[in-house]
């Protein structure tokens, strides 16, 4: 099968690639990546991507997403792993509710509790149709980033 991305290392390259793996101190993925390179470059051997993949100890699509992150984007970009465009998931309490969850902490409690807790920050977002459901931790978190103690 032909290959569609090509790799070829300049000496520059291979010696920070090499250095990269001998001193070991990268991350995993980082120093897998750049072996990868190395045995993919053509200016050398330019091993098979099933036979990379064999040697590694990965799989086929992960020595083929690298080639084609080395091609298209450049050295530092194969070596890192590739971000999501879009999360697995939606995130439950997006600006606007926020911006309600802090005025709800900072508004006045309940009649009957002396301040607002965790558990009543989530039952009045449910029972307010903001939220289907919520965890104790996602208000906890919330409140957190934005420095918002409940006491």
């Amino acid at each position: 099968m032909n290959k569609k991305y090509i790799v070829k290392l300049t000496k520059q390259e291979r010696k920070m690639l090499g250095e990269l793996v001998q001193k070991g101190k990268s991350p995993a993925y980082k120093i897998k990546h750049a072996h990868i390179l190395l045995q993919a470059d053509q200016r050398r051997r330019g091993l098979r991507d099933e036979d990379i993949a064999q040697s590694l100890g990965c799989h086929l699509n992960t020595v083929r997403n690298v080639r084609e992150r080395f091609v298209k984007e450049g050295l530092e970009m194969a070596l890192e792993r590739k971000r999501q465009e879009t999360p697995s998931r939606s995130r439950i309490l997006d600006g606007k509710k926020e911006a309600h969850l802090i005025a709800l902490g900072c508004s006045q409690p309940p009649k009957g509790f002396a301040r607002w807790t965790l558990q009543l920050l989530t039952d009045k977002l449910v029972s307010l149709e903001m939220v289907e459901s919520i965890s104790l931790e996602t208000v906890r978190q919330t409140l957190k980033k934005m420095n918002l103690s409940l006491i």
